[in-house]
Protein backbone atom coordinates (compact mmCIF):
# COMPACT_ATOMS: atom_id res chain seq x y z
CA UNK A 1 0.00 0.00 0.00
CA UNK A 2 1.27 3.47 -0.89
CA UNK A 3 0.79 5.97 1.93
CA UNK A 4 -0.06 9.52 0.91
CA UNK A 5 2.04 11.82 3.05
CA UNK A 6 1.81 15.54 3.84
CA UNK A 7 4.55 17.87 2.67
CA UNK A 8 7.38 18.28 5.14
CA UNK A 9 10.66 20.12 5.66
CA UNK A 10 12.08 16.97 7.19
CA UNK A 11 13.36 13.70 5.76
CA UNK A 12 11.02 10.94 4.54
CA UNK A 13 12.24 7.43 3.66
CA UNK A 14 10.13 4.51 2.44
CA UNK A 15 10.69 0.86 3.40
CA UNK A 16 13.58 1.85 5.66
CA UNK A 17 15.47 -0.84 7.59
CA UNK A 18 15.34 0.10 11.27
CA UNK A 19 17.95 -2.34 12.58
CA UNK A 20 20.79 0.17 12.55
CA UNK A 21 18.68 2.70 14.46
CA UNK A 22 18.44 0.41 17.49
CA UNK A 23 21.05 -0.68 20.00
CA UNK A 24 20.17 -4.35 19.48
CA UNK A 25 20.82 -3.98 15.71
CA UNK A 26 17.88 -6.23 14.81
CA UNK A 27 14.48 -5.87 13.20
CA UNK A 28 12.63 -5.19 10.00
CA UNK A 29 11.66 -2.12 7.99
CA UNK A 30 9.47 0.88 8.68
CA UNK A 31 6.86 1.35 6.00
CA UNK A 32 7.74 5.05 6.29
CA UNK A 33 10.51 6.66 8.36
CA UNK A 34 9.95 10.36 9.04
CA UNK A 35 12.59 12.63 10.58
CA UNK A 36 10.82 15.96 11.21
CA UNK A 37 12.83 19.17 10.99
CA UNK A 38 11.39 20.54 14.24
CA UNK A 39 8.25 20.65 16.40
CA UNK A 40 6.28 22.78 13.94
CA UNK A 41 7.15 20.43 11.09
CA UNK A 42 5.99 17.41 13.09
CA UNK A 43 2.81 19.21 14.17
CA UNK A 44 1.93 20.06 10.55
CA UNK A 45 2.68 16.52 9.40
CA UNK A 46 0.43 14.93 12.03
CA UNK A 47 -2.37 17.41 11.39
CA UNK A 48 -2.47 16.48 7.71
CA UNK A 49 -1.74 12.75 7.94
CA UNK A 50 -4.62 10.33 7.39
CA UNK A 51 -5.86 9.49 10.91
CA UNK A 52 -6.11 5.80 10.08
CA UNK A 53 -2.34 5.53 9.56
CA UNK A 54 -0.52 4.33 12.71
CA UNK A 55 2.28 6.49 14.08
CA UNK A 56 5.17 5.26 16.26
CA UNK A 57 7.95 7.36 17.79
CA UNK A 58 11.54 6.32 18.47
CA UNK A 59 14.47 8.20 19.95
CA UNK A 60 17.95 6.71 20.28
CA UNK A 61 16.62 3.16 19.92
CA UNK A 62 18.23 2.12 23.19
CA UNK A 63 15.27 0.40 24.84
CA UNK A 64 13.31 -1.16 21.98
CA UNK A 65 13.13 -4.32 19.93
CA UNK A 66 11.84 -3.80 16.40
CA UNK A 67 10.29 -7.10 15.39
CA UNK A 68 11.53 -8.84 12.24
CA UNK A 69 8.30 -8.19 10.33
CA UNK A 70 8.83 -4.44 10.52
CA UNK A 71 6.42 -1.64 11.44
CA UNK A 72 3.37 -0.57 9.45
CA UNK A 73 2.57 3.12 9.06
CA UNK A 74 4.90 5.96 9.98
CA UNK A 75 7.85 5.72 12.35
CA UNK A 76 8.86 9.17 13.62
CA UNK A 77 12.52 9.52 14.52
CA UNK A 78 13.21 12.57 16.69
CA UNK A 79 16.66 13.85 15.74
CA UNK A 80 18.69 17.05 15.69
CA UNK A 81 15.72 19.38 15.59
CA UNK A 82 14.67 18.05 18.98
CA UNK A 83 17.99 18.15 20.82
CA UNK A 84 18.30 21.75 22.03
CA UNK A 85 19.06 22.52 25.69
CA UNK A 86 18.56 26.05 27.05
CA UNK A 87 18.62 27.55 30.55
CA UNK A 88 16.55 30.32 32.13
CA UNK A 89 18.19 31.70 35.29
CA UNK A 90 15.63 34.49 35.88
CA UNK A 91 14.23 32.70 38.95
CA UNK A 92 15.18 29.16 39.96
CA UNK A 93 17.17 27.59 37.14
CA UNK A 94 14.70 26.22 34.59
CA UNK A 95 16.10 23.91 31.94
CA UNK A 96 14.24 23.52 28.63
CA UNK A 97 15.19 20.35 26.78
CA UNK A 98 14.16 18.81 23.46
CA UNK A 99 12.85 15.25 23.61
CA UNK A 100 15.62 14.06 21.29
CA UNK A 101 18.44 15.20 23.58
CA UNK A 102 20.50 12.35 24.99
CA UNK A 103 20.30 11.73 28.74
CA UNK A 104 24.09 11.68 28.94
CA UNK A 105 24.39 15.01 27.09
CA UNK A 106 21.88 16.66 29.42
CA UNK A 107 23.73 15.40 32.50
CA UNK A 108 26.99 16.82 31.12
CA UNK A 109 25.32 20.16 30.29
CA UNK A 110 23.89 20.42 33.81
CA UNK A 111 27.25 19.64 35.38
CA UNK A 112 29.03 22.27 33.25
CA UNK A 113 26.43 24.83 34.37
CA UNK A 114 26.62 23.80 38.04
CA UNK A 115 23.04 22.48 38.04
CA UNK A 116 22.30 19.71 40.53
CA UNK A 117 19.79 16.89 40.21
CA UNK A 118 20.47 15.27 36.85
CA UNK A 119 23.57 13.27 37.77
CA UNK A 120 21.67 9.96 37.58
CA UNK A 121 21.05 10.46 33.86
CA UNK A 122 24.59 9.31 33.05
CA UNK A 123 23.38 5.85 34.10
CA UNK A 124 20.41 5.78 31.69
CA UNK A 125 20.91 5.20 27.96
CA UNK A 126 18.68 6.90 25.42
CA UNK A 127 16.87 10.21 25.09
CA UNK A 128 14.88 12.52 27.33
CA UNK A 129 11.63 11.68 25.52
CA UNK A 130 12.12 7.96 26.09
CA UNK A 131 13.10 8.53 29.70
CA UNK A 132 9.94 10.52 30.38
CA UNK A 133 7.76 7.95 28.61
CA UNK A 134 8.85 5.18 30.97
CA UNK A 135 9.75 7.33 33.99
CA UNK A 136 13.25 5.91 33.73
CA UNK A 137 15.42 5.87 36.80
CA UNK A 138 18.70 4.70 38.26
CA UNK A 139 20.73 5.01 41.45
CA UNK A 140 17.77 6.17 43.54
CA UNK A 141 16.31 8.85 41.24
CA UNK A 142 13.58 8.92 38.57
CA UNK A 143 12.43 11.41 35.95
CA UNK A 144 9.36 12.31 38.00
CA UNK A 145 11.67 13.63 40.73
CA UNK A 146 13.12 16.43 38.60
CA UNK A 147 10.57 17.05 35.82
CA UNK A 148 8.54 20.30 35.85
CA UNK A 149 6.42 19.94 32.69
CA UNK A 150 6.33 18.44 29.22
CA UNK A 151 5.12 19.69 25.86
CA UNK A 152 3.39 17.00 23.84
CA UNK A 153 1.60 16.69 20.52
CA UNK A 154 -1.56 14.67 20.13
CA UNK A 155 -2.36 12.55 17.06
CA UNK A 156 -3.82 15.63 15.36
CA UNK A 157 -0.65 17.64 15.86
CA UNK A 158 -2.14 19.88 18.53
CA UNK A 159 0.27 21.06 21.24
CA UNK A 160 -0.43 20.51 24.95
CA UNK A 161 1.57 21.45 28.06
CA UNK A 162 1.28 18.91 30.88
CA UNK A 163 2.70 19.40 34.37
CA UNK A 164 4.34 16.59 36.31
CA UNK A 165 1.44 16.06 38.71
CA UNK A 166 -0.83 15.45 35.69
CA UNK A 167 1.39 12.73 34.21
CA UNK A 168 0.26 9.90 36.47
CA UNK A 169 3.81 8.69 36.96
CA UNK A 170 4.41 5.30 38.52
CA UNK A 171 7.25 2.81 38.47
CA UNK A 172 8.51 2.77 34.87
CA UNK A 173 5.36 4.24 33.33
CA UNK A 174 3.12 7.28 32.95
CA UNK A 175 -0.65 7.34 32.57
CA UNK A 176 -0.97 9.42 29.39
CA UNK A 177 -2.39 7.87 26.23
CA UNK A 178 -0.07 5.97 23.89
CA UNK A 179 -0.57 8.57 21.16
CA UNK A 180 1.07 11.30 23.25
CA UNK A 181 4.27 12.42 21.51
CA UNK A 182 6.66 14.18 23.89
CA UNK A 183 8.60 16.91 22.08
CA UNK A 184 10.00 19.14 24.83
CA UNK A 185 10.38 19.20 28.61
CA UNK A 186 11.35 21.55 31.42
CA UNK A 187 13.24 20.70 34.61
CA UNK A 188 13.47 22.67 37.86
CA UNK A 189 17.01 22.38 39.19
CA UNK A 190 19.23 23.92 41.85
CA UNK A 191 22.69 25.45 41.76
CA UNK A 192 25.20 23.00 43.21
CA UNK A 193 28.91 22.44 43.66
CA UNK A 194 30.37 21.46 40.29
CA UNK A 195 33.05 19.20 41.74
CA UNK A 196 30.51 17.27 43.84
CA UNK A 197 28.19 16.95 40.83
CA UNK A 198 31.03 15.63 38.70
CA UNK A 199 32.17 13.24 41.42
CA UNK A 200 28.70 11.70 41.66
CA UNK A 201 28.51 11.32 37.88
CA UNK A 202 31.94 9.69 37.82
CA UNK A 203 30.87 7.29 40.56
CA UNK A 204 27.75 6.25 38.61
CA UNK A 205 29.71 5.84 35.37
CA UNK A 206 32.33 3.69 37.08
CA UNK A 207 29.66 1.48 38.63
CA UNK A 208 28.05 0.95 35.21
CA UNK A 209 31.37 0.01 33.67
CA UNK A 210 31.87 -2.81 36.15
CA UNK A 211 28.30 -4.12 36.48
CA UNK A 212 26.63 -3.68 33.06
CA UNK A 213 27.52 -4.88 29.53
CA UNK A 214 27.50 -1.33 28.17
CA UNK A 215 29.86 -1.98 25.24
CA UNK A 216 27.73 -4.76 23.72
CA UNK A 217 24.56 -4.85 21.60
CA UNK A 218 22.00 -4.58 24.36
CA UNK A 219 18.91 -2.60 25.31
CA UNK A 220 19.26 -1.71 28.96
CA UNK A 221 17.19 -3.46 31.62
CA UNK A 222 14.97 -6.12 30.05
CA UNK A 223 12.38 -6.38 32.80
CA UNK A 224 11.05 -4.01 35.44
CA UNK A 225 11.55 -4.99 39.08
CA UNK A 226 8.37 -6.56 40.54
CA UNK A 227 7.22 -5.37 43.97
CA UNK A 228 9.55 -6.82 46.58
CA UNK A 229 11.94 -8.42 44.08
CA UNK A 230 14.88 -7.65 41.82
CA UNK A 231 14.40 -8.88 38.27
CA UNK A 232 18.04 -9.96 37.96
CA UNK A 233 17.81 -12.08 41.12
CA UNK A 234 14.77 -13.92 39.76
CA UNK A 235 16.52 -14.49 36.44
CA UNK A 236 19.58 -15.79 38.26
CA UNK A 237 17.43 -18.04 40.43
CA UNK A 238 15.94 -19.88 37.42
CA UNK A 239 19.29 -20.27 35.65
CA UNK A 240 19.03 -17.57 32.99
CA UNK A 241 22.40 -15.89 33.63
CA UNK A 242 24.40 -16.48 30.44
CA UNK A 243 21.60 -18.57 28.91
CA UNK A 244 21.43 -18.29 25.11
CA UNK A 245 18.84 -18.89 22.42
CA UNK A 246 20.38 -18.64 18.98
CA UNK A 247 22.23 -15.33 18.89
CA UNK A 248 20.32 -13.93 21.88
CA UNK A 249 21.72 -14.25 25.39
CA UNK A 250 21.17 -13.02 28.92
CA UNK A 251 24.38 -11.30 29.93
CA UNK A 252 26.72 -13.29 32.20
CA UNK A 253 27.68 -9.95 33.79
CA UNK A 254 24.17 -8.62 34.53
CA UNK A 255 21.44 -11.11 33.73
CA UNK A 256 18.67 -8.49 33.38
CA UNK A 257 20.44 -7.33 30.21
CA UNK A 258 19.82 -9.24 26.99
CA UNK A 259 22.53 -9.30 24.34
CA UNK A 260 22.72 -9.72 20.60
CA UNK A 261 25.92 -11.74 20.52
CA UNK A 262 26.39 -11.05 16.82
CA UNK A 263 23.68 -12.64 14.71
CA UNK A 264 20.49 -12.58 16.80
CA UNK A 265 17.08 -11.90 15.34
CA UNK A 266 14.38 -9.89 17.05
CA UNK A 267 12.34 -13.09 17.23
CA UNK A 268 15.13 -14.82 19.19
CA UNK A 269 15.48 -11.91 21.60
CA UNK A 270 11.77 -11.75 22.33
CA UNK A 271 11.48 -15.55 22.57
CA UNK A 272 14.36 -15.63 25.08
CA UNK A 273 12.64 -12.99 27.18
CA UNK A 274 9.32 -14.85 27.09
CA UNK A 275 11.08 -18.09 28.02
CA UNK A 276 12.51 -16.37 31.09
CA UNK A 277 9.13 -14.90 32.05
CA UNK A 278 7.51 -18.35 31.80
CA UNK A 279 10.19 -20.03 33.92
CA UNK A 280 10.00 -17.40 36.62
CA UNK A 281 6.19 -17.50 36.75
CA UNK A 282 6.19 -21.31 36.98
CA UNK A 283 8.93 -21.56 39.60
CA UNK A 284 8.24 -18.51 41.77
CA UNK A 285 4.72 -17.33 40.96
CA UNK A 286 6.10 -13.85 40.09
CA UNK A 287 5.19 -12.32 36.74
CA UNK A 288 7.89 -10.17 35.16
CA UNK A 289 6.86 -7.24 32.98
CA UNK A 290 8.92 -6.12 30.01
CA UNK A 291 10.77 -2.84 30.40
CA UNK A 292 11.99 -3.03 26.80
CA UNK A 293 9.35 -1.93 24.31
CA UNK A 294 8.64 -4.31 21.44
CA UNK A 295 7.35 -2.74 18.22
CA UNK A 296 6.06 -4.13 14.95
CA UNK A 297 4.88 -7.49 13.64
Amino acid sequence: MIIELPKSRGEIRHNFNLANLTWFKVGGCAEVLFKPADIDDLSHFLAHLDQTIPVHVIGAGSNIIVRDGGIDGVVVKLGRGFGDITTDFSNDPLLKVGAGALNYSLAQYAMQNQLQGLEFLVGIPGTIGGGITMNAGSYGSEFKDILHSITMLDRNGKKHIIHTDEMGFGYRHNSLQDWAIFVESTFNLHIGDQQKIKAKMDEISAARQTTQPINQKTGGSTFANPDGYKAWQLLDQVGMRGFALGGAQFSPLHCNFMLNTGNATATELEALGEMARTKILEQTGVELKWEIKRLGK
